[in-house]
């Protein structure tokens, strides 16, 4: 996939709602969430880039077209989806790393990203650098629960959380 030379974003409709991303020359760097409507997504985009001239569907197609995908229920790797992470602190990046590594349909304690980053103490942490994800799907925070098998938090709500644990074939959140 070819970067775009500037920011870009757009949105698309999915089964679960309206997604939209917005792609830079480092890659990607902001994923919207499912939202009832375009109107929605498309406004918390152009507010985050500052106006609505960033706008350009066709620079971001791909990149929309693989949320699509993922969000009808087909397995999609995003593994190799560069990422603009120059936000996020050094500690952030590595817990977002580990996340990446969770297998489609499965999922992984907060414990279980804290040994992963070498710091078995850091689950309360853990908790807080997925809160401040901000490209959720890509980076798959709704794979990471609590110990005991309780959904913890998430971004964009509990439901959603099920949702998109149930979509990719894991039953056990029904």
């Amino acid at each position: 996939m070819n970067m775009p030379e500037s920011p870009a974003w757009g949105v698309a409709k999915t089964p679960l709602g309206w997604v939209g991303l917005t792609v830079g020359p480092r890659g990607v760097s902001r994923v919207i969430l499912p939202q009832r409507s375009e109107a929605l997504t498309s406004r918390a985009l152009a507010s985050e880039n500052g106006d609505s001239d960033c706008r350009d569907q066709s620079a971001v197609a791909p990149w929309l077209e693989g949320l699509k995908a993922m969000l009808s229920g087909e397995r999609v790797e995003f593994g190799d989806w560069p990422l603009d992470m120059r936000q996020a602190t050094p500690f952030q990046r590595r817990v977002w790393q580990a996340v990446r590594r969770i297998p489609w349909g499965q999922t992984r304690t907060y414990w279980w990203v804290a040994v992963r980053i070498g710091d078995p103490r850091a689950a309360r942490a853990i908790g807080q650098a997925m809160g401040a994800n901000p490209l959720p799907l890509i980076v798959p925070c709704h794979r990471v629960i609590r110990t005991g098998g309780r959904l913890g938090g998430f971004g964009g709500g509990l439901e959603m959380k099920r949702r998109l644990l149930t979509l990719e074939g894991n039953e056990d959140f029904r």
